[in-house]
Order: C-alpha cells, then structure tokens, then sequence
C-alpha cells in the first residue's frame, strides 16, 4: 500500500508539474504580445486637397506594427527585395483603416494605397510635403542596407477621389492603439496656400481640418464648458464662493468680477502676454491652490462679504491664466478663427460656471434648512475643501521649488513684454473701477428701494 501510495504521489507531482509548465508556455506568447506595443510613437501627416483628390501622406514607426511578419535575413535585418506585401499589409491594417475622412460631413470610403517605403529613423524628408513625396517615390532601399525592422520608419500614401478642393474636410484619426501614447503631427494644406498644423495624443475624435468660425466656435464652447465641470479646483473655489452667498443679489458682483477677470489674463495669454517660462505653469497652479485655501478660510472666520468680489476678481486674474493654457493647447483646433475661438471658449467657461451656480445653489440651501445649521455646514465644508487645497498647494509648491529663476535679460524683447503687461495693468485697473462704480451704485439702489419698503411696512 505504501508503494501504491508512493507513486500515486510521484505521478501526482509530475501532473502538476507539467500543468504549471503547460500554464507558463501559454502565458508566455500573452507576455510577449503584450510587450510588443511601444510605450510611445510619434505619427507625422500631411493632408493635402487638390483637385479631385485628396492625399494623405504619413510616416509611422516601425515597431508599432508588432504583429505583422516582415521578411528578415541575419539577426534581424528587412529583406526590402521581399518585404512589399508585408509593407502593404501594415500599411491598410494599422494606418488606412483606422484614418477617416469626411468631404462636407460624409465619409470617404473609397480609397487607394498608392506607396508604401521604409526610410531610416535619421531621414529627415517629413519637414515638407514635397519632401516627403520626393522620398516616398525614390526608389526602396536595397537588401545591402542593415536596418533592423524595429528600427526603421514606414511612409504611406493613400489617395481619396473627392468632389471638390474647396469643400470642408475632417478626420477622425484612431491611432491611439498604435502605442500606449500615440502623438500625431498633422499638417493640413489648405488650397490657398496656408497650412493648419495640429499636433494630439491619442484619438481627438472628429476634427475640423480647416473649420469655419461657427464649427471653431461650437468646438471650443464644447471645450470651455468640459474644462469647468472636469477641473476639480476652479470648481472648488466656485463652491467657496457660493457657500455663504446663495442668493442671486449677492452673487451678482462676485460672479460678475470673477468672470471679467479670468477674461482680462486668458485674453492676454491668447495674444502672449503670459510669460513662457517653464515655472509660470506650476506657479499658477500654486496660487490658484491658495486662492481655493484663503476662500475657504474666510468662509471659516467669517469675515464681511460687502467687498469679497474685489479678492474674487484678484484671484479671477490668476485662474484665467489657468484656464489660458488648456485653451493654448486646444488653439490649433481654432482654424484662422482666434478670436472667434477665444471668445467662443470664454462663453463655455461660464456656461459652465453657471450650471454650476444652478446645480449647488439648491442643495445648499437644502442642506442648511433640513439638515445642519447654516453657520456649523459653512465651517465644516470649508474646512473639507480647505484640507483638499491644502495638499495641492504643498504638493504644486514642491513642484515650484525644483524650478530655477533667474534675472530677465533686459533687451527689446522684454521692454516689449513689460509694455503688454502695462496694457494689461491699465485694462485691469479700468475693470476694477467701472465694477466698483456699477457695484456702488447698485447698493445704493438695492438700500433706496429696501428703505422705501421699510417705510411704506411702518407707515401702515
């Protein structure tokens, strides 16, 4: 019994040593799948209407093509006498079919892979169209070339028949699964001769290749509106400000002069008077940190409201410089529309806002009527958004710390700089006074009238 025992054992133990080695052999082609993808790769593209057709020129690294099989010799090397199908293959199923093209809002669907040809990573020929369609009809590099085929970059061309050049074209490009994170450079060419330049990560959805000022303005109001519901601090200093003031008369100035001055500094930015250094960024988000923690400790103390929308409006400078750099990475989505787009982007803003304003003005009040007493809720949530913005502002500090700052160089440049900002200070200080003049005069009414009212309750 004991050797019956024994080798059931034995067997028992190889079992389940050839299942564990069975489960690492299928795990391991899974392994190597999955490595295959790049962690990141860079697409260059240029789309050119002309005519009745439509090209579209593109350059992708090789190594985002991890299942096709190329045609190798020695260790590794492209067998270009034998690698056309291949190349063919890459091309229509990671590039031409994962591009779309719209002509007036309708798919192109019909389209020819022209050319394919593998450049090596030092050619240089995708900083025009012309060279770039130099070198994809050149002759394909021969076998005596070693380029490994991780290495090497593939050019495509692909044609669409269109009906007109003049028609209004967009793509909707879905390259993101080439890479973990997928940049793409595109450069449209429009007919008369400009060219719009659009450079994403990842899939940007349907985009306007040279949009008019309405299809910009929707876009951008689309993006202003986002921005405000996906920013948890502008949407955090928003709460701050409305906890003890939720009635419309008392809103009225703090919302007025904190719109008006996030519109002054995003403006400015739009037309370069932010700084371009690298720390003005995290400084900003610093001090919008600190504007949500001073907020948050007014509301705790409980100081005089009468003139909060004067600190309202000298944070409003600083989130509009917030707002300025979501809105200077989105202005190549603006076509030749920038101030269309700007304003455009400015109205999602505050539609947003508003929403805001619209959704928690309520529930507050529900909150101090049914539930907790007006002043205990007005310290305790204060004090909740206070430790949130009290970590940012550690955390962005830190962040600001690591930069260096040096002296300016005082040349043209910079006097022309401190001249912008002059222009600036002026419109700032016009905005402070005509707001403070409406405001004063709007008190007086609001007295006049609640005066009146009192005197006709008395006289009865």
């Amino acid at each position: 019994m004991r050797y019956f025992a024994a080798l059931l054992s034995t067997v028992l133990r190889s079992i389940s040593v050839r299942l564990c080695l069975l489960v690492l052999l299928l795990c391991i082609p899974s392994l190597s799948i999955a490595h295959d993808i790049p962690s990141r790769v860079t697409v260059y593209a240029f789309v050119k209407p002309e005519g009745n057709e439509l090209t579209a020129l593109l350059r992708v690294p090789m190594e985002a093509f991890g299942e096709i099989s190329f045609p190798l010799r020695g260790p590794g090397y492209i067998q270009f006498s034998e690698a056309e199908f291949a190349l063919n293959d890459a091309a229509r199923v990671y590039i031409t079919e994962s591009m779309h093209f719209y002509e007036n809002d309708v798919e192109l669907t019909e389209k020819e892979l022209q050319l394919t040809r593998v450049s090596l990573p030092s050619n240089r020929s995708f900083t025009s169209y012309e060279e770039a369609m130099a070198n994809i009809q050149s002759p394909p590099l021969d076998d005596t070339t070693n380029l490994f085929w991780r290495q090497g970059v593939l050019d495509v061309l692909v044609t669409f028949p269109i009906q007109s050049d003049q028609s209004d074209f967009s793509i909707d490009p879905q390259l993101g699964t080439l890479s973990d994170l997928t940049t793409t450079v595109l450069r449209f060419l429009v007919p008369g001769g400009a060219e719009r330049v659009f450079n994403y990560l990842g899939n940007p959805g349907l985009v306007e290749l040279d949009p008019r000022w309405h299809q910009a303005a929707l876009r951008f109001i689309s993006m202003g509106f986002m921005h405000i519901l996906e920013g948890i601090d502008h949407l955090l200093f928003l709460f701050c400000l409305v906890i003890p003031l939720r009635s419309i008369r008392r809103l009225i100035p703090v919302v007025t002069s904190f719109t008006i001055a996030h519109s002054i500094t995003l403006i400015g930015s739009a037309f370069g008077v932010a700084p371009s250094a690298l720390w003005f960024p995290p400084l900003i988000e610093t001090l919008i940190a600190i504007s949500i923690v001073y907020m948050a400790f007014e509301n705790i103390i409980g100081v005089k409201l009468e003139h909060r929308w004067m600190v309202t409006f000298g944070f409003g400078l600083v989130h509009g410089f917030g707002f300025s750099f979501l809105f200077s990475e989105t202005l190549q989505f603006a076509g030749g529309h920038l101030f269309s787009s700007l304003l455009a982007f400015n109205v999602g803003v505050e539609i947003g806002q508003l929403a805001i304003l619209i959704l928690v003005i309520p529930l507050l009040n529900m909150l101090f009527k049914y539930f907790v007493r007006e002043r205990i809720g007005t310290i305790l949530l204060s004090a909740l958004v206070a430790h949130s913005a009290w970590h940012w502002m550690l955390e962005r500090g830190d962040l600001l710390s690591q930069f260096q700052f040096q002296l300016p160089v005082f040349d043209a440049l910079f006097f022309a700089a401190l001249m912008r900002w002059g222009m600036m200070f002026i419109v700032i200080i016009g905005a402070l006074w005509g707001m403070y003049e409406l405001f004063r005069r709007f008190a007086l009414i609001e007295s006049f009238s609640d005066y009146g009212f009192t005197q006709k309750i008395k006289s009865r």
